[in-house]
């Protein structure tokens, strides 16, 4: 039992001195390689300043080329909201001319049923006249009660408002995306400065 243990100790041992080991250093053929790479580079007749220059105008070029592809997005996202702006104001006036016209019904109702209790109440005598118009009157009645209740519990008015305040959530994005353009053209704008 003692040797299996001796055994398993010595194995650790060994592995660990293998990779403990430092790694091999490059060989001569890897140094004579990066030399002749390095002056080749050096040698086609490029100093330091033109390296420098050619690398700040890639990098203008590169500048250019994202915010031109950030300016078209952001055009199509402000065309995108502008269209949803335009439509959620389209349904604001017709649910608006909706409820315009349900409340000029309700008032033309309102108003029969009015002259109906006032022709009652003059007509009180005339009994078999009065059956039809107390039923004349229950019905208006209802249906006026009705009406009030459809305008209570009309649901466009939800609508309405749910879409007023989508309005103001688009108006305010609208107005980031903007201040965020403003930037991004400011920053476009400004004269590179060359790292010396």
């Amino acid at each position: 039992m003692s040797s299996y243990y001796q055994r398993s100790r010595d194995l650790t041992r060994t592995r660990k001195s293998v990779t403990d080991s430092p790694p091999s250093s490059p060989s001569y053929t890897d140094k004579n390689y990066r030399h002749d790479r390095l002056s080749r580079y050096n040698s086609s007749g490029e100093g330091a300043a033109e390296k420098a220059l050619g690398r700040t105008g890639s990098y203008t070029r590169r500048e250019t080329r994202l915010a031109s592809l950030n300016r078209h997005e952001q055009d199509s996202t402000a065309k995108d909201y502008k269209k949803m702006y335009a439509d959620a104001l389209e349904e604001n006036e017709r649910l608006k001319s909706k409820l315009q016209d349900s409340k000029q019904e309700l008032v033309k109702i309102r108003s029969q049923l009015e002259r109906l209790t006032q022709r009652h109440d003059r007509i009180s005598e005339r009994s078999p006249l009065l059956e039809s118009e107390k039923r004349e009157k229950q019905a208006l009645e209802k249906r006026v009660s009705d009406m009030e209740e459809e305008i209570k519990a009309f649901p466009a008015l939800a609508q309405v408002q749910s879409l007023r305040r989508m309005n103001e959530r688009l108006l305010a994005e609208n107005r980031a995306m903007l201040r965020v353009l403003a930037r991004l053209s400011e920053t476009a704008s400004m004269p590179e400065t060359e790292d010396l």
